[in-house]
């Protein structure tokens, strides 16, 4: 079982933060956003926004940008939240987990706000900050940073501000360098090549989205503005002009106006956009050497959510058998496991299959049951001798978006049915479609 992590969650070592940088961060407020739910991830998000969704083994996305917060000192918090926000306001409790139920620390979530005018939902990132411009007021931080829920990766924000701050900006945003064919789905920068470092520089021009990118410098979605010029922005292009969104409709003019900076970002960065985006990042915290590190980065988590901190350590069987593989505690194995992130609570009985397969909370994989290539979410059931997938040659990010299977919460999959490579079923399908009517298709 060389290779094989076996993992338990346990207290992180306390943070070190110099007091020049903490100082700087208690005049911050940040504004995370939460909101949405992304058609791409299809029965993964039908229960979650996308920030809630698992990740890892043992986390949630929107773990690792509150842990970031958390370490770089910005300990007042404000969630912007909207679809189906159960499972993340559960997950985010009263905020202990990161540090942010304090005397002077603290995190809210904050609903779509229904005043005067009727409107029900955020029209877009910019909308959502205007529906709460009395909490900004309320707080009255010098600076307010606006950054997403649902990326991966570690960044110390710290560094971002001093960058802010050194140049005077009124405006920071962080980039990072994309494979230009990927960046017409990003917002660019355009730097002002007679004022730029390594760190960044101002823009001249930012572009959202253009169908022939002439620059490779993609948005993270993560800014910094100065208090008194975000309520100005925001009351100008939001209350007067009716604008909603910062990316398409506020970046690439204030740039003509304001002292816009970005910086540049060269580390891991996960996007998860997609079934393929999803699970491939997932899969990078595999291997002797993982891109994504969980605990080197000291990511925070609600162990309380679903009891993992209650659970038994995981139990491997005189069967079970478990390669390069992530196993969380109240996991029983007792057939294969290859290639795989087991979240707590999984069971594998003797003869069951699983191998480049993702499993959340409290899912059962029933004897001779074979799983390959698949994503399956929590308290699913998949029967006895049934498969789930196929394994393949992949070589492209298309080709594993069409051929990987999902299988969406409180799915059960009878005894020996198969379903097919790129199927999404939820507990809503009528899952007799895909029953094969030749035990010789099953896959092997």
């Amino acid at each position: 079982m060389a290779g094989t992590q076996f993992k338990y969650p346990f207290l992180f070592d306390p943070e070190k933060h110099d007091e020049k940088g903490l100082q700087l961060m208690r005049n911050v407020l940040a504004m995370v956003l939460a909101a949405g739910r992304v058609d791409e991830l299809s029965v993964l998000t039908m229960h979650r926004p996308k920030s809630a969704l698992p990740f890892g083994g043992l986390y949630r996305v929107i773990d690792f940008p509150l842990s970031n917060l958390m370490h770089s000192g910005i300990n007042r918090v404000g969630i912007l939240s909207q679809y189906r926000p159960f499972s993340l306001m559960n997950h985010i409790g009263d905020g202990a987990a990161w540090d942010m139920n304090g005397r002077h620390n603290h995190i809210h979530v904050l609903p779509p706000y229904k005043g005067h005018k009727p409107q029900d939902w955020y029209k877009g990132t910019a909308d959502a900050i205007h529906q709460n411009l009395d909490y900004i007021k309320k707080e009255n931080p010098e600076q307010v940073m606006i950054l997403s829920g649902d990326h991966v990766y570690q960044m110390d924000y710290r560094r971002v501000f001093e960058f802010h701050n050194k140049n005077n900006a009124d405006v920071t945003v962080a980039f990072k360098q994309m494979p230009i064919e990927q960046c017409s789905r990003f917002g660019l920068a355009h730097f002002d090549e007679n004022d730029i470092s390594m760190e960044g520089g101002r823009l001249v021009r930012y572009t959202e989205k253009p169908a022939k990118p002439l620059s490779n410098w993609a948005s993270l979605t993560i800014y910094i503005f100065k208090t008194d010029i975000l309520i100005d922005i925001i009351k100008n292009y939001v209350g007067n002009l009716g604008k909603t969104d910062f990316g398409r409709d506020v970046l690439p003019e204030i740039v003509k106006s304001h002292r816009v900076f970005g910086y540049r970002f060269n580390n891991f960065w996960g996007y998860t956009r997609t079934i393929a985006e999803y699970y491939l990042s997932n899969m990078s915290l595999l291997g002797d050497h993982p891109a994504i590190d969980p605990e080197q980065w000291r990511v925070r988590t609600n162990l309380v959510h679903r009891n993992i901190q209650d659970r038994l350590p995981a139990l491997f069987g005189n069967s079970g058998n478990v390669k390069n593989s992530l196993v969380y505690n109240g996991c029983r194995i007792y057939g294969h496991v290859e290639n795989c992130i087991l979240f707590p609570g999984i069971l594998v009985e003797k003869g069951a299959v699983i191998k480049d397969s993702i499993i959340f909370h409290d899912t059962k994989i029933k004897a001779g049951a074979t799983v390959h290539a698949a994503i399956i979410d929590t308290d699913t059931v998949v029967g006895e001798g049934a498969v789930v997938g196929r394994k393949h040659n992949v070589k492209t990010n298309q080709d594993l978006q069409k051929k990987l299977a999902l299988l969406g919460q409180d799915v059960v999959i009878k005894p020996n049915q198969c379903v097919l490579p790129g199927t999404h079923i939820s507990s809503e399908s009528d899952i007799e479609n895909y029953q094969y009517s030749k035990p010789s298709e099953k896959l092997a």
